[in-house]
């Protein structure tokens, strides 16, 4: 259980500083992405603030849970354990999520393709903190 912690705390502030990095990425390489938040649909009171900031951790403890249960399934060098994890995660937890926002709100087709990368690109780096840490 104690490196169950471990491993969530770890992969956890590793995607709060890959957060953080995409952030400034997509405003510098995609200007136009990014002003696309500042519709009123994007409100960031300072009382939601914190569940962006407790996201990462949030994930990375559910993905620890299922690297736990399915790692078995992964094969191959730790690096590609990882990628075919978040493969997998984007597969079968982010498309559908994203399908659904998609076809129930008025969003643009550029954030939702920009929000699935980041979720699979976000899986394949703690598959592959987790096949590092716990093989």
């Amino acid at each position: 259980m104690n490196k169950f912690i471990i491993k969530g705390l770890v992969a956890g502030t590793a995607l709060l500083i890959f957060s953080y990095a995409a952030l400034y990425l997509v405003v510098m390489l995609f200007p136009n992405l990014a002003e696309l938040y500042y519709d009123p649909m994007f409100s960031l009171d300072q009382d939601k603030a914190l569940f962006y900031f407790l996201h990462p951790y949030i994930l990375s403890f559910a993905l620890a849970w299922f690297w736990r249960r399915f790692k078995s399934l992964f094969h191959g060098a730790f690096w590609w354990r990882g990628i075919e994890m978040g493969l997998v995660y984007g597969l079968v937890a982010t498309l559908p999520s994203m399908w659904i926002i998609f076809s129930s709100l008025t969003i643009s087709p550029a954030l939702v393709i920009s929000w699935f990368i980041y979720g699979v690109f976000q899986a394949m780096v703690v598959g592959i903190i987790f096949a590092k840490i716990s093989p």
